[in-house]
């Protein structure tokens, strides 16, 4: 059988694919091999986590979670899925600051490709990592921590640097949150943008670029009937509209649990609600987000043929070296296109080229055509960590424009 990414669009060419069940295993596996790369939960849109040579996947090794309470912070194995920490973490009176929109995703693989949620004042998933455990081009295990030269290139690293076997995460006081979903948001509404995407703790906007709808999470009660002469949904409502909402998190103002709301699709169901699908995404400075989306507007109906849905976030600023959130408050375009490469193809390069005065970023995972430059503190760390190139494929490769 056949092993592909997410979407299927992307066939893994592995010789070999391993299960190590232990930190002993996996650092004789990497020592031994001339290419390696770590695989997580495989949900991504391009190339970034094939090889050529042995993939690992951590899904064997042991799964316990170390809660620090007086740090407030907890030591995760690397391909533990949000799913499956979210709970672990809320029955000790602790939460994570934000969440993707899939809980399903590792903890790893997000953070290696700089992955997100949603909140003005809320960097990205990778933002937690206050340290990090990796076996190195010759097995060793380096640990890196916050302040350590090098860990702002390290935690978003693509995985370039050497396999991931536990992240140390910061951590805060578990919390509650209600969802809303508000319909019927005017275009003109882009004049109050700030202060929308500033109502809740956690704000997405999903739109086809014609009609947009809003998901709202935030701690106290939504009591204003015409939140900017929006209407309230009369029922669960799924991102994209066609779709039942039997897989998404509870809404209609219910309060519960920060892992119930933060993500819009429950843990314990299949995430797909699309089907078939790719996805893209850009990011941008913030203080572009209101002009950035007019111009999408104005070619909706380019992009319309070719999309699902897309979702806009706003994303706090870090000091990663590979986020695509360093150095600026961000906002993040997302687009999930049908799964047609050929017809989507000329579409995003048309969106690419529309947002190309803004300074776009793409998320590392999902598909882009425009490659950003390599940071040099990046390129140097991986000629330290790993001068034969063992992590390397062809997308690193490009990135490092070797």
């Amino acid at each position: 059988m056949t092993l592909t990414n997410w979407a299927g669009n992307t066939a893994f060419r592995a010789r070999d694919v391993h299960h190590p069940t232990s930190l002993d295993e996996l650092q004789r596996l990497v020592a031994a091999s001339d290419r390696v790369r770590a695989l997580g939960s495989a949900h991504s849109f391009n190339e970034v986590a094939d090889a050529t040579g042995d993939l690992v996947v951590l899904d064997r090794m042991p799964e316990a979670v170390e809660i620090d309470s007086a740090a407030a912070q907890a030591r995760v194995p690397a391909r533990m899925t949000y799913a499956r920490l979210a709970p672990v973490l809320h029955q000790a009176g602790f939460a994570l600051a934000n969440m993707a929109s899939l809980p399903h995703i590792s903890v790893a693989g997000s953070v290696a490709t700089g992955t997100h949620g949603s909140g003005e004042g809320i960097p990205s998933l990778a933002a937690a990592v206050s340290s990090l455990d990796l076996v190195t081009a010759d097995g060793t295990v380096l640990t890196l921590s916050r302040g350590d030269a090098g860990f702002p290139g390290a935690v978003v690293a693509l995985g370039a640097l050497g396999v991931v076997t536990s992240l140390t995460l910061d951590l805060v006081p578990a919390f509650e949150l209600r969802q809303y979903v508000r319909e019927g948001l005017h275009a003109d509404a882009l004049g109050d943008f700030d202060e929308i995407m500033a109502s809740g703790y956690s704000v997405s906007l999903f739109t086809d670029w014609r009609d947009t709808r809003v998901w709202l999470k935030r701690a106290d009660e939504l009591t204003s009937p015409d939140w900017y002469a929006t209407r309230p949904a009369d029922g669960p409502r799924h991102p994209l509209p066609s779709m039942p909402a039997d897989n998404c998190t509870t809404q209609l103002g219910v309060p519960g649990p920060w892992h119930d709301r933060l993500p819009h699709f429950r843990a314990d169901h299949e995430p797909s609600g699309a089907g078939d699908e790719l996805q893209s995404e850009l990011l941008l400075p913030r203080e572009h987000a209101v002009k950035a989306l007019r111009e999408l507007f104005a070619i909706g109906d380019r992009i319309r043929p070719v999309l699902h849905i897309s979702e806009v976030r706003t994303v706090a600023a870090d000091d990663l070296w590979l986020s695509p959130f360093h150095g600026r408050d961000s906002v993040g375009i997302h687009f999930t296109w049908v799964r047609d490469v050929a017809a989507v193809l000329p579409v995003l390069k048309l969106v690419e080229e529309t947002l190309a005065p803004f300074e776009p970023r793409p998320h590392w995972g999902k598909l882009f055509t425009a490659w950003p430059s390599c940071p040099d503190g990046f390129r140097s760390l991986v000629g330290r960590l790993d001068p034969q190139g063992k992590f390397a494929n062809d997308f690193t490769r490009i990135l490092l424009r070797e």
